[in-house]
């Protein structure tokens, strides 16, 4: 290690001519940035413009610091190695900030003219990886520039990325079918849909998993590959509610009256709000009973109006037999005894 006046001398008119560099080239792109901002009319190349010339004045100190003390010390020691390399990686995490910085707010300025929510949730989602992969390109650029063995490096990353692989296997794909949903979008949150045996409310679509609201009241969270792979009916995008009964009378019911059920049944629907009737048949003998099937229509997706109007109709069904003298069958069995006449 050689220290001598002139070294001195020298290290110092280093480490002054690059702090005075930095403030100048910082003064001139503001400037320089400034009179190109004026002539756009986004708020992006703003951004832009501060983001790179707030890390020139900390990136051109570091690396006078970093060339002042290389130069100095001629025959680097441990110590001043150690020093440099920390000096290195102090402007690559500056840097890879940068990087992250404009990477995100451009990721996001391309969603402000989308209207889907799905997609903007979608692409915020992504800003994760996003920052993981550049800390990952920028440790791997750091460990090769301080003389780091790469071959070893990879040689572990290779081995951790196959158990990495493994572990993530289940994480990763609930992932893929968090972006299935986005973009395919079988149900969206605030939907009433039924999954397999769950009928809720959706409420959140998450990374991982869905929260559905059952009609219960309790919350209910379903990954998002269940969901996917299963059948899902979305009643929210019905855009009318198909409903079928059956209803049976005694087998005592004359058949003029049994011609008069179908109209009484038709004037009931036709006069009840959010209901469109289709059809009402004598199909078939039942074991105890005469039976009609009743198709209506519910012009609405909302399962509470439907079933509002299904009661309306059923309890006006009841009073209008009951003026009429229509008797409604239940279980009956008749028994016929013969009784033998003895000779």
């Amino acid at each position: 290690m050689k220290i001598f006046p002139e070294n001195i001398l020298y290290g110092f008119l280093i480490f002054l001519i690059g702090s005075l560099a930095s403030i100048l080239i910082e003064k001139i792109t503001k400037l320089f940035f400034k009179r190109i901002s004026k002539r756009t009319k986004t708020n992006f190349d703003d951004f832009l413009f501060d983001s790179i010339t707030n890390v020139i004045k900390p990136i051109g100190f570091l690396l006078t610091i970093y060339f002042t003390i290389d130069y100095y010390f001629e025959n680097q020691i441990t110590f001043i190695s150690v020093l440099l390399n920390i000096d290195k990686l102090l402007i690559v995490i500056i840097l890879i900030k940068l990087i992250n910085k404009i990477l995100i707010r451009s990721l996001l300025e391309s969603t402000r003219k989308l209207t889907d929510a799905s997609i903007i949730s979608m692409v915020s989602s992504l800003t994760p990886l996003i920052k993981a992969f550049t800390w990952t390109l920028g440790s791997i650029f750091y460990l090769q520039n301080i003389g780091v063995q790469m071959t070893a490096i990879w040689a572990l990353l290779s081995a951790g990325g196959i158990g990495a692989g493994l572990a993530l296997k289940d994480p990763v794909q609930e992932f893929f079918e968090y972006i299935t949903i986005l973009l395919d979008k079988p149900f969206q949150k605030g939907e009433f849909i039924k999954a397999g045996e769950i009928l809720g409310k959706v409420e959140r679509v998450g990374v991982r998993s869905s929260r559905i609201r059952s009609i219960n009241g309790e919350i209910i969270v379903i990954s998002n590959s269940s969901l996917t792979n299963g059948i899902i009916s979305n009643y929210a995008q019905m855009e009318k509610r198909r409903l079928v009964h059956k209803l049976g009378v005694i087998y005592e019911t004359k058949p003029e009256t049994m011609k008069k059920i179908p109209l009484i049944i038709q004037t009931i629907v036709e006069n009840t709000k959010n209901a469109s009737f289709d059809r009402c048949h004598f199909t078939d003998f039942g074991d105890f009973s005469l039976n009609f099937e009743l198709v209506y229509y519910i012009p609405t997706n909302d399962y509470i109006a439907a079933m509002e109007a299904q009661q309306y109709i059923n309890l006006r069904i009841m009073e209008e037999f009951k003026i009429n003298n229509i008797d409604f069958a239940f279980p009956t069995q008749t028994l016929q005894i013969e009784q033998s006449q003895s000779k």
